[in-house]
């Protein structure tokens, strides 16, 4: 990019003419670099959650619709082989990348993980034929769209009772339509039908979880394939669907928060849009989890964790575990269902069973969320241990720190303290490359085998020197 790109009247035009400049020589060292790890991890965990029930569920339905006599399409899902329109490929790959709530987090005013994204584009590189850099380019596009957009809404559209889902319909097709070298006003038109129907209430991570909310993050990646190439072909939409008349800002301004009307920040969109080697590019400020769980769960697990092993307490030592943190994780993961899990997926966003598990088995891993363990009966009196309190000084600290402090009581009155602000896998504590293998490896040596864990991480690990990404299809389909 020669030049920063001019502001307009609707945010639309602002994003478009930035993406449709903006080249893969533009990117700095260090984001090519932080594309690729989040790639090693993300195709880690679309092994790991190729095994889960709910995607085995979607590819038997794809499966059927697609009918036994139908020719194969010319996109590749991982794992099985299925092969398919890019659209559907896209959503299935992009469901198994989330499917154990495994890949990465972004958290500031609002939660998201921008790895939800990026098989969209994976499959338009497969459908016509485009590079590894291509496929950075891509990605590097759909995480800083995406993390801009989590921070502009005021304080945040989970606040609102939205899901982030809302805001990757905007963000996926700016990603997608890049790879089709549409026009800026081509990609405006791709924003609009993408965002007009993607609107998604925050009941999915409320309350009893179900499939659906590991399921509405990649129905919006599948939006934004789909929007881009239906833009290609002249298709349009809204372009005043972040800004205008009943867009996201006017529907928003009707919904009360702390008894002001919800606000967004265009210029957190608009300000210091990277476009150059020396520019920062907002993927290098994403985190990866270390643990199969909820994000704001991680700090307090961490805590308990260090605290347990420092002090060498055991589970039937453990009276009670008092856990202080933000409000918003309080009241997510601490409500009274957590406390009863009946599913994978309302037990990774379960703090009393994250800790409970966590302290009888000394590990929370894929293991500790298989259907036996979590209907497991014994670990309820240890969940009953746990009380989840909001902390208010540490409600200042978030979203710069995630602070947890926990608090074990032993059956002999003792106490015993720690406090973590920076989870494991957060840039400022980053995962590197040997633990995002180790992880590849734990979640991919059952799917495809070890040594092919291995050839895969070195493909991805090079991934701007292939011409095409087929190598990794052959090397990720069992």
């Amino acid at each position: 990019m020669s030049a920063p790109f001019k502001t307009s009247d609707f945010l639309s035009y602002d994003l478009a003419n930035w993406a449709c400049a903006l080249n893969f020589e533009d990117l700095s060292p260090q984001a090519i670099n932080a594309a690729k790890l989040f790639w090693y991890d993300s195709v880690g965990c679309a092994l790991g959650g190729s095994q889960q029930e709910d995607a085995t569920i979607l590819l038997a339905h794809h499966r059927e619709m697609n009918g036994p006599e139908a020719p194969n399409g010319p996109c590749t899902c991982f794992v099985s082989g299925f092969k398919t329109n890019p659209v559907d490929a896209a959503f299935l790959n992009a469901h198994m990348i989330r499917a154990m709530d495994y890949n990465d987090i972004y958290w500031k005013a609002d939660p998201s993980h921008p790895s939800d994204i990026i098989a969209a584009p994976l499959a338009l590189c497969e459908y016509k034929n485009l590079s590894g850099k291509d496929l950075i380019l891509a990605t590097i596009i759909a995480y800083e769209v995406e993390q801009r957009l989590v921070e502009f809404g005021l304080p945040g559209i989970r606040e609102y009772g939205w899901h982030h889902a809302t805001l990757t319909a905007f963000a996926a097709p700016i990603a997608c339509g890049r790879l089709l070298n549409l026009t800026p006003e081509q990609m405006v038109q791709a924003i609009g039908i993408s965002a007009s129907r993607t609107f998604c209430p925050g009941a999915v991570t409320a309350g009893k979880l179900t499939n659906m909310k590991n399921t509405v993050d990649p129905w919006a990646a599948r939006m934004g394939a789909e929007s881009a190439m239906l833009a290609a072909r002249g298709y349009s939409g809204p372009e005043h669907i972040f800004d205008g008349k009943e867009g996201l800002y006017h529907v928003f301004s009707h919904v009360m928060y702390d008894g002001k009307p919800a606000a967004f920040d265009s210029d957190i969109i608009r300000k210091d849009l990277p476009h150059c080697p020396g520019c920062h590019y907002r993927i290098l400020d994403c985190g990866m989890k270390s643990f199969p769980i909820e994000a704001l769960s991680h700090a307090p697990l961490t805590a308990m964790m260090k605290c347990v092993q420092e002090n060498g307490l055991k589970a039937d030592d453990v009276a009670e575990i008092k856990v202080e943190v933000i409000a918003r994780a309080a009241d997510i993961l601490g409500d009274p269902h957590k406390y009863r899990p009946d599913s994978k997926e309302t037990a990774d966003h379960s703090l009393p069973y994250c800790m409970a598990v966590g302290l009888v088995d000394g590990m929370v891993t894929p293991l500790q969320f298989k259907e036996e363990r979590v209907l497991d009966k014994s670990l309820e009196p240890v969940m009953d241990k746990v009380k989840v309190v909001a902390n208010e000084e540490f409600e200042a600290l978030f979203p710069e720190f995630q602070p947890s402090r926990v608090t074990i009581t032993t059956t002999d009155g003792k106490s015993y303290a720690k406090r973590v602000d920076v989870p494991k896998g957060d840039p400022r504590d980053p995962m590197t490359p040997d633990e995002i293998g180790v992880k590849f490896t734990a979640l991919g040596k059952g799917v495809i085998g070890e040594a092919r864990c291995k050839q895969a991480s070195e493909w991805i690990m090079s991934l701007e020197e292939h011409g095409s990404v087929a190598g990794l299809f052959a090397l990720t389909v069992v």
